[in-house]
């Protein structure tokens, strides 16, 4: 043997077994497409399904808001009946049934059973449904969770059958399977009944369904609710008026809202002859004049074909309407409240003695146009401990979660509330008797995710909410104010009264006059005091002068059980 095998390096002497390398067909194999139903079932919690008493209120909230819609979209005066039956071992059957229009029969399969199918998503008008998502995501939990199919019944009219589906969803392409298809005789002009068993956990509380209904009712003055819980108790909300809320209207986008990206796709699927009609007609607020500044801008021929702007043309059309002064967007595309039904609906839940609201002049972000409105309770009946109550609503809805994740709290807490007679440490939410309510009214409310529940924080919309807050503080502030006036005035007239009879004793000393002479003193001093103090309004709280108040109405989901308590979870506290 020779030296050299002696200098082999040491890699050389052992042989290490090699792994086969991975081929990136392999690889390809395993890559499929992922259906959005798939998406959803694995991330359910997206859509507000993360537990089981959550995910009961979310699947009563979708039904109830297409009910809305549908009914308001129609004219008609909403009817809407909410039954719960708890079947054991945590299963609920939710039945929720409307007097809307009813639904055609091709449109019942994929309205329930498909994700992302709808009329409003490409729509710029206010309503409570945006996505699509809604009620075909709560069929799937349901399917999920009993492995049974929802059942539907619907009709469209007088004269006309109502067809009865049970579907299941099939996840894997997002599309409805069809269990049964039938018509049936149901005793009702027209409406749809939709019916889903499901995995659910029912407590009363600030988070229940108990509490959601109340505020929908409170938001809604024009609807009827018949509720029955699954203890079987029956809770009527009825109408507060006959008057249908304002109908918004369909319009187009503004400019300011537009994106370079969406711009192209627009001008790709554009029929129209030019790129000055295109913006004349595809876009609001853009007549004859506007679009040739535009242009003129962006130093492209009015006559250019849509199909001739290519990416750089486009972009340069972007800058120019950034540069082009454009009126704010139509705002008969959406229908606040008003202030009046606000403080009318703030005060049948709560028993207070002063109470203010505001709705805020149209505003614009993203080119979407919105409205904020706001009501203030103080005192009365309110307990002073701990933090104001802030109730949020987005597009007559409650939010009753993520309101650490709001911009309604934000706002709320970023707002100096110390001048108007509130306690406040930092930007925390203010210390008090009091209640805050918001509301915005917005062709596409911004949520900051698929299960509605917190507003997103644009500078444009937290800039007006803390207006509208500003409002109401400084109204708030003057009746503080007046109300210390009037305690102060009491005092000093106190003090006053208190020495009227010495004084009346002193000049009868004096003057030697008689008892009965003593006692006229005594009511001229009194008078004159009446006289050259004023009159005092009465401030004093009477629980008997609000006639909107029910006792028995606000108290509804309050009762909060030990076994709540218990179950509280930090995203709860939210």
């Amino acid at each position: 043997m020779g030296l050299d095998a002696f200098n082999k390096p040491e890699e050389e002497k052992t042989s290490t077994p090699t792994k086969e390398p991975v081929i990136a067909h392999d690889l390809a194999k395993k890559q499929r497409d992922i259906s959005i139903a798939e998406f959803f079932e694995k991330n359910r919690h997206l859509l507000g399904f993360d537990n089981k008493r959550k995910a009961l209120l979310t699947t009563i909230k979708e039904a109830v808001d297409n009910s809305l819609d549908a009914c308001d979209e129609s004219g008609i005066l909403p009817e809407i009946e909410v039954v719960m039956t708890d079947m054991g071992n945590e299963r609920f059957r939710i039945s929720i049934e409307d007097n809307g229009p009813g639904i055609v029969k091709q449109q019942i399969p994929k309205i329930f059973a498909k994700l992302l199918y709808g009329s409003k998503f490409h729509s710029l008008r206010q309503s409570r449904g945006q996505q699509g998502i809604g009620i075909s995501a709560s069929v799937m939990y349901g399917q999920l969770t009993t492995g049974r199919a929802a059942r539907i019944t619907s009709k469209i009219g007088t004269g006309h059958p109502a067809h009865y589906y049970e579907l299941k969803i099939n996840t894997q392409k997002n599309t409805p399977e069809i269990v049964k298809d039938e018509t049936k005789e149901w005793n009702k002009n027209h409406g749809t009944k939709i019916e889903i068993d499901l995995e659910g956990s029912y407590l009363k509380g600030s988070q229940s369904v108990d509490e959601y209904l109340k505020q929908t009712a409170i938001i809604n003055p024009h609807t009827t609710i018949i509720y029955v819980n699954p203890k079987g108790e029956q809770i009527i909300f009825p109408k507060a008026t006959e008057q249908l809320p304002f109908q918004p209207a369909e319009i187009k986008p503004h400019p300011y809202g537009v994106e370079l990206g969406i711009l192209m796709k627009m001008l790709a699927w554009s029929n129209e002859k030019n790129v000055k009609l295109f913006l004349q007609r595809e876009f609001s607020r853009v007549g004859s004049k506007t679009a040739n500044d535009i242009l003129e801008k962006a130093f492209i021929p009015p006559q250019t074909k849509t199909s001739r702007i290519s990416r750089d043309m486009a972009e340069k059309l972007i800058d120019a309407i950034r540069n082009t002064r454009i009126m704010s967007p139509p705002t008969d595309c959406i229908s606040p409240i008003g202030a009046e039904l606000l403080e009318k609906g703030l005060k049948k839940e709560v028993n207070a003695e002063f109470y203010t609201s505001i709705t805020r002049p149209p505003s614009v972000y993203r080119g979407n146009p919105f409205v904020i409105e706001a009501a203030l309770a103080y005192g009365g009946l309110l307990k002073a401990e701990g933090s104001v109550q802030l109730l949020r609503f987005a597009n007559k809805v409650p939010l009753l979660y993520q309101q650490g994740a709001c911009a309604y709290t934000e706002s709320v807490g970023k707002t100096n509330w110390r001048p108007y007679g509130l306690q406040q440490s930092g930007n925390n939410l203010p210390q008090g008797a009091c209640v805050i309510l918001i509301h915005i009214a917005s062709v596409w409310v911004p949520f900051t995710s698929e299960a509605k529940e917190a507003i997103a924080h644009y500078p444009e919309i937290i800039k007006e909410i803390k207006l509208a807050l500003q409002e109401l503080g400084r109204s708030l502030q003057k009746y503080v104010s007046k109300k210390r006036r009037v305690k102060d005035e009491l005092n000093k007239r106190g003090y006053i009264e208190k020495y009227i009879p010495a004084v009346a004793e002193a000049l009868k000393d004096i003057l030697k006059y008689s008892d009965v002479e003593e006692k006229n003193v005594i009511e001229l001093l009194e008078e004159l005091l009446e006289k050259n103090r004023g009159e005092v309004e009465d401030l004093d709280f009477d629980e008997s002068k609000n006639l909107e108040y029910d006792e028995e109405f606000a108290n509804i989901g309050k009762e909060e059980s030990e076994e709540e308590e218990d179950e509280s979870s930090p995203e709860q506290d939210n």
